[in-house]
């Protein structure tokens, strides 16, 4: 790769010379500019934007670090700060894993949003303490160089359960997500709190992992236990998804003998029979305003913490603890209107 090194000694002159000239400088004569010049042209000599934005300390860049991509909360997340960004004169790229954590101490980006727990909390204190500029969507820090925007998932939670309760249910499933995930951990510690004042509900955890899969695995062990009317809230609806799908394969029915309520609201959520309920928010909301929390402090703008309130979306998968007099009825009734 051709440097500022080789377009000097080839035209006679120093290196400060030469990043004066490309860098239009007017301690340079026009004639020995438009030389220099002529010779990078010659030479296809490229910028080292990394150097570049070390001198300039800015790259107009964002970078959102994600543990996973799949799903449609990461895609409306991404959406609404891409939008942000760029009316804003900044582009963004989506980072994962170790090695991509460099970006932000070797200053290629200007900041980061995080929304990934294999970023050490401490880790992330230290660029905060050098004067990295840094948003994070899943846990609380207290540094000035560092904003939350958080989704209320203690809220969410909460409504899903009263809504099981409220409906009559005293047998209730818990299909957790995956160990060192913040949303996993904020949703569990409100459905123990709801379980501490409800002492008449039996309350089972099942361990799940936020995916499709996770959610067919806590089907098969329902089933095989199942002794009466039951409700299961899967803190994702990937995992409600699939644990429909499992049951639909059984002789246990969503919204007969089990009901179901998941936590995200995703577009899927809607076309599954019946209507999944869920927690709803906004999850380009969400990216938005974290991109704009982010610009905010970059140009040295005062924030405040922010939070993403949450919805209960009701769906024909909870309707209460029925008879089985009740299902066969509803299932006769079915079978004729077909």
């Amino acid at each position: 790769m051709v440097s500022i090194k080789d377009i000097a000694k080839q035209a006679g002159v120093s290196i400060s010379t030469v990043s004066y000239a490309l860098n239009g400088s007017n301690k340079v004569t026009d004639e020995t500019s438009s030389k220099i010049l002529a010779i990078a042209k010659e030479l296809n000599y490229v910028p080292n934007a990394a150097a570049r934005t070390l001198k300039k300390r800015e790259s107009k860049i964002l970078g959102v670090f994600l543990t996973d991509f799949r799903g449609d909360v990461y895609g409306d997340l991404l959406s609404g700060m891409k939008a942000v960004c760029n009316a804003q004169g900044y582009d963004l790229i989506v980072c994962s894993g170790k090695q991509s954590h460099r970006m932000l101490p070797e200053r290629m980006i200007d900041g980061a949003i995080i929304l990934d727990h294999t970023f050490a909390s401490e880790e992330l204190m230290q660029y905060a303490d050098r004067g990295h500029k840094i948003v994070v969507l899943d846990r609380e820090m207290d540094h000035p160089n560092i904003n939350q925007v958080l989704l209320d998932n203690k809220a969410g939670a909460t409504l899903a359960m009263e809504h099981l309760i409220e409906q009559g249910h005293k047998k209730i499933y818990v299909v957790t997500g995956p160990e060192g995930s913040f949303d996993s951990v904020q949703r569990l510690k409100a459905v123990r709190q709801v379980a501490e004042r409800e002492a008449d509900v039996e309350w089972i955890e099942i361990t799940g992992d936020f995916e499709k899969s996770g959610g067919e695995q806590a089907a098969d062990q329902i089933v095989q236990v199942y002794d009466g009317p039951a409700a299961v809230f899967c803190l994702n609806d990937e995992m409600a998804i699939g644990l429909c799908d499992r049951l639909a394969d059984s002789a246990l029915g969503v919204g007969q003998e089990i009901d179901v309520i998941g936590f995200d609201n995703i577009e899927l959520s809607k076309y599954v029979q019946p209507r999944l309920a869920s927690i709803d928010y906004s999850k380009r909301k969400w990216g938005s305003l974290a991109a704009e929390q982010l610009i905010k402090i970059i140009a040295g703008e005062p924030v405040d913490h922010e939070r993403i309130y949450v919805t209960l979306v009701e769906g024909g998968s909870v309707i209460g603890p029925i008879s089985s007099d009740s299902v066969i009825s509803m299932r006769n009734d079915r079978a004729v209107s077909y």
